[in-house]
């Protein structure tokens, strides 16, 4: 079935960078589209940034636009999301996602806080 298990949430300053992880299985990783999405409690989930096969189309929320960078591994079935300058209003669960089958799946998220 399918699995994603992100990592790499952590506590830090304003301005500190993180890489966080997803590591997936149970599908050909390499033929689909893969997305990061953020939520804070009471909001709904924002689409924080995607990207294609092979890596050569990526979008990215305007907010994150030229902070984050979304990258993917297809050998290691793991799709990264590099964050940079990072600022409180990106305190938030990181989830990631993928549609197969017309199915969404999900992870189980990473918590990212973002503190002076």
């Amino acid at each position: 079935q399918v699995q994603l298990v992100e990592s790499g949430g952590e506590y830090l300053q304003p301005g500190g960078s993180l890489r966080l992880s997803c590591a997936a299985s149970g599908f050909l990783f390499s033929s689909h589209w893969l997305s990061w999405y953020r939520q804070i409690p009471g909001n709904e989930r924002e689409l924080v940034a995607g990207i294609g096969r092979g890596g050569g189309l990526v979008k990215y929320a305007d907010s994150v636009k030229d902070r984050f960078i979304i990258s993917r591994d297809d050998v290691k079935n793991t799709v990264y999301l590099q964050m940079n300058n990072l600022k409180p209003d990106d305190t938030a669960v990181y989830y990631c996602k993928v549609r197969v089958d017309r199915i969404d799946y999900w992870g189980q998220g990473t918590q990212v806080t973002v503190s002076s």
